[in-house]
């Protein structure tokens, strides 16, 4: 009965703390490892375009016309070779996610989303996009 409880009590010992922060040995490994690939292109495409009206002017244009109509962005996010502008204003915060097409060199914007900056409340994209043109 004792060489029993002896059997089950040593591999139990190594789970006991004593208190005291471990200090790593010098040989010591991480078990695992966490790999970051860089996103990569994947060329030209033909993604859907939002069609909405009030977005006219907006979607199928680039990053410049984009800023010529909005200023310089708050954000400028690229993900591969789809990006991701986002314009404020006093009224909302506008994203607009650009990709490439077969048809263009540069990205174009082919969907929007737009939201209040206090609460993050959606709102509607066209009105958003006509209070940031008057800024």
């Amino acid at each position: 009965m004792l060489a029993a409880a002896l059997a089950l009590a040593l591999p139990l010992a190594g789970c006991v703390s004593s208190g005291a922060p471990s200090r790593p040995t010098g040989s010591s490994r991480p078990t695992h490892s966490t790999t970051i690939r860089p996103a990569t292109p994947s060329g030209p495409r033909d993604p859907q375009f939002m069609t909405m009206r009030g977005l006219e002017g907006v979607i199928g244009v680039t990053e410049r016309e984009l800023v010529r109509q909005f200023g310089q962005p708050r954000l400028d996010v690229w993900e591969g070779d789809a990006r991701k502008l986002q314009f404020t204003g006093r009224a909302c915060l506008l994203d607009v996610y650009l990709y490439p097409t077969s048809n263009s060199k540069s990205p174009v914007a082919t969907y929007v989303d737009a939201r209040r900056q206090s609460d993050g409340q959606d709102v509607d994209r066209a009105a958003c996009v006509a209070a940031l043109r008057q800024r």
